[in-house]
């Protein structure tokens, strides 16, 4: 049967696998992101009878849920959100601002919130609904970006918090944390060091990067009947990169690992 599956973040790299994934799957995708024009460009690939635009900026409450309530007064309400906006500001500590900290944690943090709050109660209503947080690697460890991180950590608690307290509702919520995935958003150091992905393959196991299809993939799981007794996992898809640190361990005991 076919499900509402409302993005956040729909233009990004992983933004634009999911939609298409949820699209190819049969669903109805309501595609949010701030950017007009490339918000409309999606929707017109993707297909105004599969894709819906929800032109909002998440970090504004009212105005995501009002962007919302249009979608859903045509196609009926979410049955799955996957929160997957985010962005990153500072690298690190000694360059982060005010600014640059409360950017991180509006869009982040606060404005996962309000992706969730904007589709709950109608979840609760109907006593069912999945959430899918997608997270980060950085969320769980230092990889610079401190100010997005504690944003990312944060998600975590909050997303056990879903699970443990809406479960009783029939809701589901589980996050997903990437490690490197080869996006747009990488350009920059890519310009930086052409070499970047291959210096850094050392410190993941399977030699390999996740692409944002890999990242859908699991999304598509998590939010299937096939994960339906799964709630509070948080979920790293990232080539080995959390399963321990081979570079240490190698130098550590001097043995090949």
């Amino acid at each position: 049967m076919a499900k509402n599956i409302l993005i956040t973040g729909a233009c990004g790299g992983i933004g634009r696998a999911l939609c298409q994934a949820f699209v190819n799957a049969g669903d109805h995708v309501y595609a949010q992101d701030r950017e007009a024009a490339q918000l409309n460009a999606l929707v017109e690939q993707l297909g105004i009878e599969k894709c819906t635009a929800v032109l909002a900026d998440i970090t504004n409450a009212e105005q995501l849920k009002q962007a919302l309530h249009l979608a859903v007064a045509k196609h009926g309400e979410v049955h799955v959100l996957v929160a997957n906006a985010g962005a990153a500001q500072a690298l690190t500590l000694q360059s982060t601002t005010e600014d640059s900290w409360k950017q991180d944690m509006d869009l982040n943090l606060n404005g996962t919130f309000h992706s969730v709050e904007a589709v709950r109660p109608a979840m609760q209503a109907a006593g069912k609904g999945n959430i899918v947080i997608i997270g980060s690697v950085n969320g769980m460890t230092s990889f610079g970006h401190p100010a997005y991180s504690v944003a990312k950590a944060g998600l975590i608690s909050y997303t056990k918090a879903l699970a443990m307290e809406f479960g009783r509702f029939g809701i589901r919520a589980n996050m997903v944390c990437p490690g490197t995935v080869k996006t747009q958003a990488w350009q920059a150091r890519v310009d930086k060091n052409p070499q970047v992905f291959e210096d850094l393959k050392k410190w993941y196991p399977l030699r390999d990067f996740a692409t944002p299809e890999d990242i859908a993939d699991a999304v598509m799981f998590l939010a299937s009947d096939a994960a339906r007794v799964i709630t509070g996992v948080v979920l790293p898809v990232d080539g080995g990169l959390m399963a321990g640190n081979q570079v240490f361990a190698r130098e550590l005991t001097q043995e090949e690992i």
